[in-house]
């Protein structure tokens, strides 16, 4: 049962993008399905929203995984990213981890950053219509499974969610993520089997269990 004080809607209601983004700009936390699996998302920029949310989600304080609106926003987040390695963001359920070069943002990390580019579904949507990165952590508190449907994440979170965006049950597989430096290496396998990674990007290197 949804808790007094959140609100549930379904992701094909035309009010859906616009009430995310309502909540998101007042700094609140939402939970909707990304390009992979349900996410609990705040706005990237805002340090209070951000500060929260690792409150909320990951009391290790372990950076989250920054979704963009459009590639702009790899130089716009002071980011250190060959031309060849932005090819990587273009390839489905990819999150790769760039250098950073500069101290914006610190709040997102120190040394590097793990960014996707979602191309579909309602965070695609919802990304273009904000305008802003959004922080994307799975819904579920660190160390639980995530969360596969909105019943699932309001268990985890209840009221401290603003917005439950129900995109139905969905069984996905976490990104794979890939870190961006030298060269390239596997940090999270994901969905890609090792095969269909070393055609993908070429890689020669072993791959984590």
């Amino acid at each position: 049962m949804r808790r007094k004080g959140s609100r549930a809607v379904k992701d094909s209601d035309p009010e859906s993008v616009p009430l995310a983004v309502r909540s998101l700009g007042k700094g609140e936390f939402i939970v909707a399905p990304t390009d992979t699996i349900y996410g609990i998302l705040a706005d990237a920029l805002n340090y209070n929203s951000v500060a929260g949310l690792k409150r909320l989600r990951r009391p290790s304080g372990r950076p989250f995984i920054v979704l963009i609106p459009d590639l702009s926003w790899v130089a716009k987040l002071g980011l250190e990213a060959r031309k060849e390695n932005l090819k990587l963001l273009s390839l489905p359920g990819i999150t790769v981890v760039f250098r950073k070069k500069t101290g914006l943002y610190h709040w997102l990390g120190v040394d590097s950053l793990a960014v996707r580019y979602p191309r579909r579904g309602f965070i695609y949507r919802l990304l273009k219509r904000y305008g802003k990165p959004l922080v994307a952590p799975s819904a579920n508190p660190e160390g639980l499974p995530p969360a596969r449907d909105v019943g699932e994440a309001m268990g985890y979170f209840g009221d401290a969610v603003s917005l439950y965006v129900d995109g139905g049950r969905i069984e996905g597989t976490p990104s794979t993520i890939i870190k961006a430096e030298e060269k390239l290496e596997v940090i999270r396998r994901g969905s890609l089997s090792p095969d269909n990674l070393r055609r993908l990007l070429r890689l020669q290197s072993p791959f984590p269990d």
